[in-house]
């Protein structure tokens, strides 16, 4: 199953029931914005947010950013009208919080079966809970059917710190690796957990920079400020792009065409490292479009 190769760098949360944060959006760069109906917006404006959000996207049906809306917990008070909600705005996806069984995502695909909501409606899954990192590899599994539309996990690093009493990120870094192995044997995107001090840019570019090594996306991002230093952190490198365009030359040439493996610059490569070179090229060209 070919899946469509997205840029998802600096994945920005924006309070669903802030006008103002939502009045600034179209002049930022992030390549998705996740708007909040969750943890960022307080019990006594739930509604409020939620009208705010559908007269947004009523306002501006387009936008250059992948567009996610997140949801609260579809069990507890305010997630069914919260996905009434997310549903009628057509966002790209909805973002389920602390998913930690298949039965979540699947339920919520067939909801959007019935009601007839477009394929494009996709769903991101919030990896925050021990629960929900011993079943990972479960949940990602999903990623491989097309009915189950899961496109993305969401690391929550703040939720499993407080679940776990885990006090550095070195600690979490197993987890982190086990969800993002899970989410790869999916065919899934993953994003890396928020950075909490903003006014921190020296602690945030480090750990981008450790996030896209590690292998993550993109970065979760809680402030505008943020945005430039994910794009930066997680933008193909010249080296890695020149590489890549070689690897793809070499198999297009004539006598490469049908071999599994061939010699290039003194090292073997195979056709996996294709596959990985054409998706590098992918990336790269998508964010030159942008």
């Amino acid at each position: 199953m070919e899946k469509s190769v997205r840029v998802r760098r600096s994945v920005l949360y924006v309070p669903a029931s802030s006008k103002r944060a939502l009045a600034k959006i179209a002049s930022l760069n992030a390549d998705v914005v996740i708007f909040d109906l969750e943890d960022a917006v307080a019990p006594e404006v739930k509604e409020d947010a939620r009208e705010t959000l559908r007269e947004y996207f009523r306002a501006f049906p387009r936008s250059k950013a992948e567009r996610i809306i997140r949801i609260n917990n579809l069990n507890g008070e305010w997630g069914a009208e919260d996905f009434l909600a997310a549903r009628a705005c057509n966002p790209n996806a909805i973002l389920l919080p602390k998913v930690e069984t298949p039965q979540e995502i699947t339920g919520v695909a067939e909801i959007l079966d019935e009601t007839d909501a477009s394929e494009g409606v996709r769903l991101w899954a919030m990896i925050e809970t021990p629960r929900g990192i011993l079943n990972a590899g479960e949940i990602a599994e999903l990623g491989l059917r097309s009915t189950a539309r899961l496109d993305c996990f969401v690391l929550g690093t703040n939720d499993i710190a407080r679940e776990t009493g885990t006090k550095s990120r070195a600690y979490l870094a197993p987890w982190l690796m086990q969800v993002l192995l899970c989410a790869r044997a999916g065919r899934l995107d993953v994003i890396d957990g928020v950075y909490n001090d903003f006014a921190d840019m020296d602690g945030f570019v480090a750990e981008c920079g450790e996030a896209a090594r590690m292998g993550f996306d993109g970065k979760s991002l809680i402030h505008p400020t943020q945005i430039e230093t994910a794009n930066s952190a997680f933008f193909p490198d010249a080296a890695s792009v020149v590489t890549a365009r070689s690897i793809v030359e070499a198999f297009a040439a004539p006598e490469n065409v049908n071999r599994g493996a061939i010699s290039l610059d003194g090292r073997m490569v195979e056709r996996l490292h294709l596959e990985s070179a054409k998706m590098l090229l992918a990336k790269f060209d998508l964010i030159g479009e942008k």
